[in-house]
């Protein structure tokens, strides 16, 4: 399938050698998203008891606005322009067609892509619950008064924050390769990606002025994790075809270290990355739901396996379970777009 044509919604041309002043810049300016101040009269009130006031949020949305809208989540390194990673959701007579429906999508507090981070507060421990406090603060700002609501990876521990903590704003919720509470090993994986960011000389206690090479490193585990064996078997064994005397998982490897440094900071890395690894819904929490609830496997996920999925869905009540059968593991959601699309668009539109 080949990308919907949408207005006014440029594709972002990042610098290729990124640092703490024009990194800001270049991702409000050239994602084309909207920025918003909210929490301007009354300050936001962090899970760890530090008040913000003014933040600023980055969003896109889609359609004409509406009271009732969907809500999309981005994962880790994600960000508000949903239509330039899940493009297939947009495309004339789907999910997320915006001429059907009205869809918003904002970047999350921490990131580095708009919304205020720790560019702008510094390592202030931040949860998915003040992710989603400010998503719904964007709604209410829009209009917004219903919503579905659905991502996947750390989208998907937005959405059943959402369907924890706002339930009455609710219609449907869909959560895609996300378990209940972050996994030991997938915190294990963190572990060492924040060992390779903060012991690189280049780290220099967070004050540096180039992102620090660990940065890639942390990169490269994580992507390891984010395709299946199969897959990388299948599409990385081999020589590489781009760099001599160098292995296909190399250059593989490489270039995906070397598009996060071009596009992303070291710093709001680790503060998004500690919010999953603090994540933890209670079972008491989802005992009495009411949110008609998709809950999405992939059968071939290493990071979320399909069984964390599975165990979440059989807690939750009025929750449905659909395992994609994918090879290409927890980034399955991003690859096989087409099939996840119409597995949704008969959930919320059933």
């Amino acid at each position: 399938m080949t990308q919907p044509t949408l207005p006014n919604l440029p594709k972002p041309e990042l610098t290729s050698t990124p640092d703490l002043s024009t990194l800001m810049q270049c991702t409000r300016a050239d994602f084309g998203a909207k920025i918003v101040t909210l929490f301007e009269d009354v300050p936001l009130e962090l899970e760890c008891g530090t008040l913000l006031s003014s933040v600023q949020v980055a969003y896109h949305d889609y359609g004409k606005p509406a009271e009732r809208a969907f809500l999309v989540c981005h994962a880790l390194t994600g960000s508000s322009a949903a239509h330039l990673w899940w493009w297939e959701l947009f495309e004339v007579g789907s999910l997320l067609d915006p001429v059907e429906a009205y869809t918003v999508c904002s970047s999350v507090l921490g990131s580095c892509v708009g919304t205020s981070g720790a560019l702008e507060f510094g390592n202030l421990p931040i949860t998915i619950g003040d992710m989603v406090r400010v998503q719904r603060e964007l709604l209410e700002h829009l209009g917004v008064t219903r919503v579905s609501v659905l991502g996947g990876s750390m989208g998907g521990m937005q959405v059943l924050e959402w369907v924890r903590a706002f339930p009455e704003m609710l219609e449907k919720a869909a959560i895609i390769a996300a378990p209940q509470k972050q996994t030991v090993w997938s915190r294990g994986f963190n572990v060492v990606a924040r060992a390779l960011i903060t012991e690189d000389p280049a780290w220099n206690g967070g004050h540096y002025l180039e992102q620090p090479r660990g940065l890639a490193l942390a990169r490269m585990l994580g992507m390891l994790t984010y395709r299946s064996p199969e897959s990388l078997e299948a599409e990385q064994s081999g020589p590489s075809k781009v760099k001599q005397n160098q292995s296909a998982i190399e250059s593989y490897l490489e270039y995906q270290a070397k598009k996060l440094l071009e596009r992303f900071d070291a710093q709001c890395y680790l503060l998004l990355v500690n919010a999953m690894d603090a994540f933890d819904v209670p079972d008491a929490a989802l005992e009495h739901n009411t949110v008609p609830t998709l809950v999405v496997g992939i059968s071939s996920d290493v990071r979320y396996p399909a069984a964390n999925c599975l165990e979440l869905a059989a807690k939750l009540p009025h929750s449905e379970y659909w395992e994609m059968d994918s090879p290409y593991g927890h980034d399955a959601f991003l690859v096989e777009m087409n099939a996840l699309e119409r597995r949704m668009r008969a959930f919320f539109r059933g």
